[in-house]
This record gives structure tokens, sequence and C-alpha cells, in this order.
């Protein structure tokens, strides 16, 4: 059975991550940028709406990026009071207007005041010898809500400490950390190691890794998260998460695979 999975994994990973993977994808937001800051901030927002229909999210996020002018990072350490008629009206779904307010707010402190997003999520990587992708993404809940905001708002920043899978933040860390030089995921993060991360759990990776049966676990949540994650580590050691591109492709594509116990 390990060698079955094994070769299908390795096998979609290998036909998914390309570029042709970026164009129908949010990461082509952040792949709109060269500069460093403006990569980390489009594509923190991309991925906080990265959720539905993946047309819709890619039509807010680059009226999001018209909105910013297409120089997120100069937005972001310019934004004030004047600034917000730039983002009255936008919404996407659940995430309102409200929201990108105090979304601006926050990343401009943490800018401004905490070294930058790199700095906050490596800052909570090292605090801790285990659990190090969840502590970082606790760390980062912290700093983020440094500032108070109305109750709406944590909806959109996932808390893996309360079982969240928090997917979108995985997929963000995925971007920044992961370099296979495929030209799709940035890796221009390196404090933090490709071996630590965490498996982004959506429903089409959460219903091909029960297909495989590498998760027991029946929700969603961070238990099932980690649990994918840790099979996969079995595979690759280094860059578990290189298996997202299998997962999800075989997933959204509606390929037909065969379950291991007809390959044992």
């Amino acid at each position: 059975m390990a060698n079955y999975l094994r070769e299908l994994l390795n096998h979609y990973y290998r036909v998914f991550n390309e570029k042709d993977f970026i164009v129908n994808d949010p990461i082509s937001i952040p792949h709109l940028f060269t500069k460093k800051e403006d990569i980390e901030i489009a594509g923190f927002f991309a991925s906080a709406i990265a959720w539905g229909n993946r047309k819709a999210i890619l039509k807010s996020c680059h009226e999001l990026m018209d909105r910013m002018d297409n120089s997120p990072y100069d937005f972001i350490m310019n934004y004030g009071n004047k600034d917000i008629d730039s983002l009255k009206g936008f919404y996407y779904r659940t995430f309102q207007e409200t929201d990108a307010y105090c979304f601006a707010d926050a990343i401009q402190n943490i800018y401004k005041n905490h070294g930058g997003l790199e700095k906050i999520f490596t800052d909570g990587y090292n605090e801790s010898q285990y659990d190090k992708i969840k502590n970082a993404i606790i760390h980062f809940r912290k700093i983020f809500f440094e500032h108070e905001y109305p109750q709406r708002v944590s909806k959109h920043i996932a808390d893996p400490s309360k079982g969240s899978a928090s997917k979108r933040i995985n997929m963000f860390l995925r971007w920044m950390v992961r370099n296979d030089n495929n030209g799709v995921d940035f890796g221009i993060w390196k404090g933090i190691s490709p071996s630590d991360l965490v498996i982004p759990l959506d429903v089409h990776v959460g219903n091909v890794g029960r297909k495989l049966g590498l998760i027991t676990a029946k929700a969603n949540n961070w238990q099932a998260a980690m649990e994918l994650t840790n099979y996969l580590k079995t595979l690759d050691k280094k860059d578990p998460v290189k298996y997202d591109f299998a997962l999800f492709g075989i997933g959204n594509a509606g390929i037909e695979i065969d379950s291991p116990e007809i390959n044992q």
C-alpha cells in the first residue's frame, strides 16, 4: 500500500506542481508582484478569502489589489482614515468592508511595530520545540489582535488552539516557505523549515485523504490535518506538504483513484 500511495501522490505532485497551476489558483495574486513585502501582503489577503468558487475568489482578489493601487505594501504602510474609502464597499461572501479595514490596520501594525509577517510567524515557530506551526499561528493571532476589533473579524483568522484546521493560514505558509524551483510556491521565508509545515486541509484534500485511508478523523479539524501531515512525512519527511498539489489536484479535477486496499 505504501508503494502505491507514494507512486500515486508523487505522480500527481509532478502533474499539478507546474506554472500552469498558477493561473486559476489564488496563488496567482501574489505572483503579480516581485517585491517581498508585496508578495507577503497580497498572499495573505488572497489566502484569507480563499474559499468557495475559485473564479469568484480571483475576481475579488484582483478587485482588492486594484483598491490598493496594485501596491499593497505601500498602501498598508500609509493606510489611515483617508484610505478607508478605498476599501469601502468591498466584500467577498462573509469577508466585508469592516474586515478589510481591520485587516489593513492589523497588518500595518505588524509591519510598523513587529518586523513584518515573516518575523511574526518565525518568532512563534521558534518559541517551542513541538507543534511549531501551531504555535506560529497562535503567536500570529496574538499580534494580529493587539488592537481591538469587532468580534466578527476573528472568524477570518483561524485558531488551531480551538481545533481549526487553519487551512488558509497553512496554505499561506506553504506559499511563503516551500521552494522546489518549480515556480509555484515562493520559498522567500527561510526561518521556517518545509519539514514542519502542516497540510492545508480543505474539502478536496480531506475527501481524497479519506478515500486513500490516510485520515480517520471525521471532521476537517487540526487533528485531521496533523494525522494526514504525519503520514505524508513518511513519504517525504523534508517536504511533506508538497503532496498538497496531488491531493487537491486529484479532488479538484475529479480524478478517479483506486482505494489502496485494491493494490495491497
